[in-house]
This record gives structure tokens, sequence and C-alpha cells, in this order.
């Protein structure tokens, strides 16, 4: 059966995007810090934190790979739009003129997989993925990628089966790790190993440099798909 693999980034939207009553309840519990400085901190802290939440940023980047082929396409905003997206080992990089068109284009081509497999989708890429379709009125092709928890199909998330359902909790033998430090610990090249981290992504984007987001989401991919072999190879139906 097709295994779409999947990676997203997403952005902070600007304050300007939130009314009073919005920044208001963001910001509450900066209020309730004892000082000014203490306050500024605290709404660095929270603002540091937009990135995470899909009603606060927004998608600018997912790359796909095919599992078994190892075909895919990266779709990533860009000023830029009509540029040529040109490819890298059987990968079209393809740029969108927004976040509606990218979001579109993506679900397109979600529903010609049968299955999809991630590092953390269940918790993050998903979710986000749904609210920010919803909000943005893009039909959702695939529907069922949050459904239950404790099955690897349609949707097998990794950061799931290398803690076995997180099995021992924060502290235990099988806690979780992020997908760089698996990849280290497994021989798999790190996807952050040219000195790009998913909290650059803001700054790339404000300084406009969106093929280098894009490439960074592709390599988080092609690692993930990698861990997924190894899975599938060492660990796959272990209960």
């Amino acid at each position: 059966m097709a295994k779409l693999v999947f990676d997203i980034e997403t952005s902070a939207l600007g304050l300007e995007n939130f009314d009073e009553a919005q920044l208001e309840y963001l910001f509450r519990d900066a209020e309730k810090q004892p000082d000014d400085t203490a306050k500024a901190l605290k709404r660095v802290e929270i603002q540091q934190q937009f990135s995470l939440w899909p009603f606060t940023a927004q998608v600018v980047c997912i790359a796909m790979v095919n599992a078994d082929t190892g075909r895919g396409q990266v779709l990533f905003q860009s000023d830029d739009f009509e540029e040529e997206g040109g490819g890298s080992g059987g990968v079209e990089f393809a740029p969108q003129v927004d976040e509606q068109e990218l979001l579109t284009a993506f679900w397109d081509i979600a529903r010609r997989y049968d299955e999809v497999v991630t590092f953390n989708g269940r918790g993050f890429d998903v979710p986000f993925l749904y609210l920010r379709s919803a909000l943005l009125n893009v039909p959702i092709s695939r529907k069922d990628w949050l459904g239950y928890r404790f099955a690897t199909e349609p949707h097998c998330d990794l950061a799931e089966q290398f803690t076995f359902y997180n099995v021992s909790g924060r502290d235990g033998a099988a806690r979780r790790f992020n997908l760089d430090f698996y990849c280290r610990a497994f021989g798999i090249p790190s996807p952050k190993a040219e000195g790009i981290t998913g909290r650059d992504i803001n700054d790339l984007l404000a300084e406009g440099r969106h093929r280098d987001i894009a490439e960074y989401c592709l390599r988080d991919v092609r690692a993930t798909v990698e861990l997924y072999k190894l899975w599938k190879e060492r660990l796959a139906g272990v209960k």
C-alpha cells in the first residue's frame, strides 16, 4: 500500500493579526508577573511559542516523500512563487502563492495515498493541518489520521512507536527523544547537520530564504523515511 511520509514547517503570525481581546488572552500569563522585566520576559517566551499553535501560526512548507519510491514533492510558500522549483533526488520543489494554495495542493496529493508516516504527526502536524485547513476553508481529503491511537494504519507516528505509546512516561526506558537524537543514535544523517533547526524558520522566512526552509523540511522527511524503514525492519509488531 502506498505510504506518504511528510513533515510541515510553521511560522508565527505577527501580532497585527490579532485583535485586542485575543492579545489580552494570549499574554494573560505575562500580566500576572510581578514586575515589568518579568512581564517582558514572559511575553517573549509566549510569543516564541506562537509557531506551535495553529491559531497563531501558518503552514509555510510541507515536504512529502513516497516511502517506497523515494519520489516526492515539497510545497512551500515563496514571494517568487512563479520561480522554477527544480528538483533534488526525485523530489520536486513547488513554490506556492500562499498558505491556502499550499494546503489545497497538499490535500489533493494526500488523497492518493493509503497510509501516512510521520514523526510526532499525531501530536503536532496532523491537528495543525486540520485546524489551519478549517480556518482557511480548505477541504480536507483525509479525515482519518487521528483515529485509533494504537494502530499504525492509516497513520504510523514514529514518535509513538519508539516510545511504545509513551509506555514509560518522560523518564523511563522508552522516554521520547527528538528526531535528531534518534537519527544520530541509529546512524541516520541528521536533518539538523547543516545548521538549521525548526527554531530558525521565523527568521528564515523574514529573510526571504524560502528555499532554505524547503530544503530543511525535506531533510526532515528523508530522515523520517530512513527511521521508518529501520522501525519496520527491527521493531514493527512489538506489543
